[in-house]
């Protein structure tokens, strides 16, 4: 079968590989889509050694059954299904609670990160990865695996802030940020900033319902903080979706003291966190930081219905197998707009 393998780091090559076959417990799954996304690339630039080589990647899948191997039931030839991409230990206490995302044994493991993922013609899953999706096209199912999951648990972590008229700034409009918006949209009634250098992704914050628009720049500060007001007080929740310094500054200039800075993006800055009489403070006092993980079966769940209610919708931009490479070189050029969708 045709697959797009990581066969050193920061190299990604077409393969032809054998089918693999469904072995007790798990499904071969058809590919009907995958998303492209930034951690892919944090995968390709790590060092030797961190991941495995070579690798098929591709954690955000979506597809048909194929077969089914022994002890499967459940699922059969034909079913349709988004995975869920964690697999954890199943032992400790976090995947106990059904917090895989958590899980203390396996540091960060799962289909496309530790074993092989779904930029392929077909991928073997564990069944219990599979949650069913029903008639949704696969290029909007794929996507909600992580790029709906992952805003999902951060509205989650943040939800006792998140109360009826407060404020929550979402800071780029991206393949997660733009999935985020309208989470908080359907699910909280909290008025929403959206923040982005990018005047495409700002419009279409503005037509998902964002109340507020804010160009990032050096003025983007104050223009926040005109609409969430002065200092202690300000933004109850800021979802970065970024992680840059740029728009890490952003967000412990505008969060109230008491509020909560959700670190979601994975792009490197640094947030300074000490206890300091300074004024202003690195962090305003009683500030909750957080750095999601992805998320769970269950949040998963409620993604997938969310999007079957048409409450949740990505904005994709589909590329065939054949040109994967390219998908993620224009993802790491900022070329891609909401989210990069790979459909062998």
């Amino acid at each position: 079968m045709r697959a797009v393998r990581m066969t050193a780091p920061g190299v990604l090559e077409h393969a032809e590989v054998p089918t693999p076959q469904a072995g007790p417990g798990e499904v071969l799954l058809r590919v009907g889509a995958v998303g492209a996304c930034h951690s892919d690339l944090h995968i390709l630039d790590a060092p030797e050694g961190v991941f495995p080589i070579p690798m098929t990647l591709g954690h955000e899948i979506a597809g048909t059954v194929d077969t089914v191997g022994a002890g499967v039931d459940g699922w059969s030839p034909g079913d349709r299904a988004a995975v869920y991409g964690i697999i954890g230990c199943g032992r400790c206490r976090a995947c106990l609670r059904g917090e895989e995302n958590r899980c203390r044994v396996i540091p960060v493991g799962g289909i496309g990160l530790s074993r092989d993922g779904g930029l392929a013609e077909y991928v073997v899953v564990p069944a219990s990865r599979l949650l069913p999706v029903g008639d949704m096209d696969m290029t909007q199912a794929a996507p909600l695996t992580d790029a709906g999951l992952t805003p999902y648990h951060a509205v989650e972590l943040a939800r006792p802030r998140l109360r009826p008229g407060t404020s929550c700034v979402v800071i780029g409009i991206g393949g997660l940020g733009h999935m985020g918006l309208q989470i908080l949209l359907a699910t909280t009634a909290v008025r929403i900033i959206a923040v982005d250098t990018n005047t495409a992704a700002l419009d279409l914050a503005g037509r998902l319902g964002a109340h507020h628009v804010v160009q990032a720049g050096p003025d983007a500060v104050d223009k926040i903080r005109e609409l969430v007001g002065p200092a202690p007080d300000g933004a109850d929740v800021v979802l970065d979706f970024v992680g840059a310094q740029p728009t890490l500054d952003t967000a412990r200039q505008v969060v109230a003291t008491g509020g909560q800075i959700l670190l979601v993006g994975l792009a490197g800055g640094t947030l300074p966190v000490r206890p300091v009489a300074d004024e202003p403070p690195p962090v305003p006092l009683e500030t909750g930081v957080v750095v999601p993980f992805w998320g769970t079966r269950a949040e998963l769940h409620e993604v997938i219905a969310l999007a079957r209610a048409g409450r949740l919708h990505a904005d994709v931009q589909t590329f065939p197998l054949a040109e994967a490479p390219q998908a993620y070189e224009a993802l790491r050029r900022g070329d891609v707009r909401g989210r990069a969708v790979i459909v062998p």
